[in-house]
């Protein structure tokens, strides 16, 4: 339902109406990531999760294969990326018909993963359009405490 808006009459009514319906968009200036499929990105979702002797990841990918990963740890810095290109070609003769249709997806999404995991093991897998990270804590390594600092 829209709201009762009084309009300035003034010398360009239609001008200050569209300036109105403009400035008056809520979303407009709304930059949080919130909507990124209203902007045309592909960035997927991500859920990230720390146990005692893991850390988890969960990123929502749906309608890919296991093949269109690629996961990767260096220097502590953990990088999933995907590129997936389709293309698609239907000809008729019969009727000098031909048409060809392709579409290009990637991304790429990387974390900066604590001192006290253990690069050499680390699990992945992908099932009903999620993709599953699991790395280990190496053992016998604390993490440190949770310090509460004072807002003055």
């Amino acid at each position: 339902m829209e709201n009762l808006v009084k309009r300035n009459g003034g010398f360009f009514p239609v001008v200050n109406t569209f300036f109105d319906d403009i400035l008056s968009t809520k979303d407009i200036f709304d930059w949080t990531d919130k909507n990124f499929t209203a902007i045309g990105s592909n960035l997927p979702s991500v859920n990230l999760k720390e146990t005692d002797n893991k850390l988890e990841i969960d990123m929502a990918v749906p309608g890919m294969k296991k093949e269109d990963f690629k996961v990767e740890i260096d220097n502590n810095m953990l990088t999933i990326s995907s590129e997936k290109e389709e293309q698609k070609e239907e000809t008729r003769k019969k009727d000098n018909y031909i048409r060809k249709e392709f579409n290009y997806q990637s991304f790429f999404r990387s974390f900066s993963l604590p001192e006290y995991i253990d690069e050499d093991k680390v699990e992945a897998s992908y099932k009903d359009g999620i993709l599953h990270v699991t790395i280990a804590k190496k053992e016998g390594v604390k993490k440190k405490a949770n310090k509460t600092i004072a807002i003055k």
